[in-house]
C-alpha cells in the first residue's frame, strides 16, 4: 500500500475529530491541506488576512461549544494568527491552530518563514507541540492531543507546528484508527460547597445573579432559568451573558446595574470572571461586605480579585451541574420571603425598581425623540431604528437574528438596545476589548448556524473604525454567499468625528497636514479623525454585494427593511453625529447603567 502524503492524514485526522469548517489562508506549505480537506467533505473559508480567521476561529469554538480550527502558514503567517491564540485565551475559547514551518532539514540554516514557533507561542498557548517524527501515527496523535487540550478544562488555544516535509512528503503509515476524542468530562460540586453556597443565599437580604459568558458556552440556560424563576433571584446578565435568561425577563437588573452591584450583599457569580468588566468586585462599585459564591470550569480562576477567601464561596464545576445542584437544595425557598430580613430586603428591591425606571425613561427619551431635519442622525435613534424595523420583520423570542457590536460607542450604546431572549446571539468585543474582531465574528457566527442550512440573520454593527480592521472581509462573506448584514456607523472618528462639516473638515485637514505652521487642537483634525463620511458602503458594491448609503431616518428603516431580506452580503453606510466635544468614556467600565428598551 502506498504511504499517502502527510496532507491527507492531516486532513484525515480532522475530519475523523468531527470538524465540519476550516478557517485559514493558505499558502506554501499548507494549501495541500485546505485541498485535501475540501475532498473530504470539509468547508474551507479562506480569508483575506490570518488576523480574522484567526479570530473567526475562536468565536467558532465559543458559538459551537466544539473547537474552532485555523490554518495558518508558518512565520508571519503565525505572527498575524497570534491576534486570535490570545483572543482565544482570554475568553477561554476552544481553538485548535495548525501553522506549516520549514522544512526539519533546514532548521537554523535561514530556511523559507523559518521561525520557532513552538518557543514562541508556548507561553500564549494551553499546548504547543510539534509531532515528534514523520509518521501518521505522530502526525495524528499530535492534533488529537491538541485537539483535546484546547478542549477539556478551561478553555482555550492550542497550537500544532507542522513542518513542510512532513505536509508534503510520504509518511509511514498504519491502517489503524486512533479512539475519538470524547466531549469534556463534566465536574460536579461537593455536598459541602453546596450546602455552604445554599446558606449564604438562604441568608440573603439583597442577592444578585451575575451571568456571564461562560454559562452561555456551558449551555446551562434551561438549569439557570430554573434556578431564577424557582427562587425569585434577580440577575445581571454581562454583554455576552445576555440571552441565557431573557432580556425581558421581570427580574433582570440590566437597567438598574450599578444599583444592583452596589446593593448586592449575596453573588453567585456563573461563568463570569472579577475582572475589568465587573469591576474586580471591589468597593465602590460593590459593599465592602459582599460574599461571592463563584461557580467556575477553572480552578484558577476562582478567589482571583475576591477579598473574603472563605471556601465555600468557589465552586469549582460545571455550571449546568451546579446550578441544578444548587436548585435541588434550594427547592421550596424563594428569595425576599423570609420576615426576618425585615425592611432590608424591600429597600433593595424598591432601588432596583426605582433605578430602572429612571433609566429606561431617559433612554427611552433619547431612542423616541426624532431627527431634526437637516441633522444627523445620534446613536441612540438610529439604533432604535434598526432594531424596531427587523423586530417587525421578526419578533426577538424567534431568536432568528444574531447580533455582533463592534466599535466602543456602537458597542456600548447598542448591547442594551437590542434585546435578547436566547443564549449565544451576541458577540463584542469581550474579555480581551479587542477591536477588529467584527467581520470575523459575523463569518464565525453565520458558519456557525447556517451550514448546511441558512437558520439565523447575522447582523453587525460596527463603528467606522471597527469596520476598517477587515473591511475586505466581506470579500471573503461575497465569496461564500454569506447574506450578512453589515451597518456601519459613521461619525468619521475614532470614538468622535471632528465636525459634521464637509468645508470645515477639508479646512481642519489642512491645519492637520501643514507641518510648517502647526495649527492648535480645534483648528486641525485630531489623531482619532478619519476620512470625512467615507463611502463605506461601496466595500460591498465592489464585490457585488448590496450597499446603502443613509442619512434620514426613512432612507434607514427602509434600507434595513431591504437589507435583512437581501440573499448577499450587505453594508449600510449610516451617517451618525460626530459628537464633537463629547467626552471618551466607555459605559460598561464606568457602571453606568445602561437601559432595556
Amino acid at each position: 500500500m502506498t504511504n499517502p502524503i502527510g496532507a491527507k492524514v492531516i486532513a484525515q485526522a480532522l475530519h475523523d475529530l468531527g470538524v465540519t469548517v476550516i478557517f485559514g489562508l493558505v499558502g506554501l506549505p499548507v494549501t495541500d491541506i485546505a485541498e485535501q480537506a475540501i475532498d473530504l467533505g470539509i468547508r474551507f473559508i479562506g480569508f483575506r488576512n490570518e488576523q480574522a480567521a484567526s479570530y473567526a476561529a475562536s468565536a467558532y469554538g465559543y458559538l459551537t461549544g466544539t473547537p474552532g480550527i485555523c490554518l495558518l502558514v508558518g512565520g508571519p503567517g503565525v505572527i498575524h494568527g497570534m491576534a486570535g491564540i490570545a483572543n482565544a485565551s482570554a475568553n477561554a475559547w476552544p481553538a485548535l491552530f495548525l501553522g506549516g514551518s520549514s522544512e526539519t532539514y533546514l532548521w537554523a540554516k535561514g530556511g523559507f518563514q523559518e521561525m520557532d514557533a513552538i518557543s514562541l507561542l508556548t507561553p500564549h498557548t494551553k499546548r504547543a507541540i510539534r509531532p515528534h517524527l514523520n509518521s501518521a501515527e505522530a502526525i495524528v496523535s499530535a492534533i488529537q492531543d491538541a485537539f483535546r487540550v484546547c478542549w477539556y478544562g478551561r478553555p482555550g488555544p492550542t497550537f500544532v507546528d507542522l513542518p513542510t516535509d512532513f505536509i508534503m512528503s510520504p509518511v509511514r503509515s498504519t491502517a489503524a484508527r486512533p479512539p475519538a476524542v470524547m466531549p469534556p468530562p463534566r465536574a460536579a460540586a461537593t455536598a459541602e460547597t453546596i450546602a455552604a453556597a445554599t446558606h449564604l443565599l438562604q441568608t440573603a437580604s439583597a442577592p444578585l445573579v451575575i451571568i456571564g459568558k461562560g454559562a452561555a458556552y456551558a449551555r446551562a440556560e434551561q438549569k439557570i432559568r430554573a434556578l431564577v424563576d424557582d427562587c425569585n433571584l434577580p440577575f445581571l446578565p454581562t454583554p455576552m451573558g445576555k440571552g441565557v435568561m431573557p432580556d425581558s425577563h421581570a427580574l433582570n437588573t440590566s437597567s438598574a446595574r450599578s444599583v444592583a452591584l452596589r446593593d448586592a450583599d449575596v453573588v453567585l457569580l456563573l461563568g463570569a470572571r472579577l475582572n475589568w468588566i465587573l469591576h474586580f468586585a471591589a468597593t465602590p462599585k460593590y459593599r465592602k461586605d459582599v460574599k461571592i459564591i463563584q461557580v467556575d470550569i477553572a480552578p484558577e480562576e476562582l478567589g482571583r480579585s475576591n477579598s473574603n477567601g472563605d471556601p465555600a464561596m468557589s465552586i469549582f464545576g460545571d455550571i449546568g451541574i451546579v446550578v441544578q445542584q444548587l436548585n435541588e437544595a434550594l427547592k421550596g425557598w424563594r428569595a425576599f420571603s423570609n420576615p426576618s430580613l425585615g425592611t432590608t430586603a424591600s429597600t433593595y428591591l424598591s432601588k432596583l425598581r426605582d433605578g430602572a425606571a429612571k433609566n429606561e425613561r431617559k433612554a427611552r427619551l433619547a431612542a423616541t425623540a426624532e431627527t431634526v431635519p437637516g441633522t444627523p442622525l445620534t446613536f441612540e435613534r438610529a439604533f432604535h431604528i434598526i432594531k424596531e424595523t427587523l423586530h417587525s420583520i421578526s419578533a426577538p423570542s424567534n431568536g432568528e437574528v444574531v447580533y455582533i457590536g463592534e466599535g466602543s460607542q456602537t458597542m456600548d450604546i447598542s448591547r442594551s438596545i437590542f434585546p435578547l431572549e436566547h443564549p449565544r446571539q451576541k458577540l463584542d468585543a469581550g474579555t480581551y476589548a479587542t477591536m477588529g474582531v467584527g467581520l470575523a465574528y459575523c463569518i464565525a457566527a453565520w458558519s456557525a448556524y447556517n451550514l448546511p442550512k441558512r437558520q439565523k440573520k447575522v447582523v453587525a454593527l460596527e463603528g467606522d473604525s471597527a469596520l476598517g480592521f477587515a473591511a475586505m472581509e466581506i470579500e471573503t462573506m461575497r465569496r461564500h454567499d454569506m447574506d450578512v448584514l453589515i451597518f456601519c456607523m459613521n461619525n468619521s472618528g475614532i470614538y468622535h468625528g471632528d465636525t459634521a462639516d464637509t468645508a470645515e473638515w477639508k479646512q481642519m485637514q489642512k491645519g492637520l497636514l501643514d507641518q510648517s505652521s502647526p495649527a492648535e487642537r480645534g483648528k486641525r483634525l485630531q489623531s482619532s479623525s478619519l476620512l470625512h463620511e467615507a463611502r463605506y458602503e461601496q466595500l460591498a458594491e465592489m464585490v457585488g454585494g448590496r450597499g446603502i448609503f443613509v442619512r434620514t431616518e426613512q432612507e434607514l428603516e427602509k434600507a434595513a427593511r431591504e437589507g435583512y431580506v437581501e440573499d448577499r452580503v450587505t453594508v449600510v453606510n449610516v451617517i451618525i453625529e460626530p459628537g464633537v466635544g463629547k467626552s471618551i468614556s466607555f459605559a460598561w467600565q464606568q457602571a453606568k447603567e445602561k437601559a432595556k428598551m
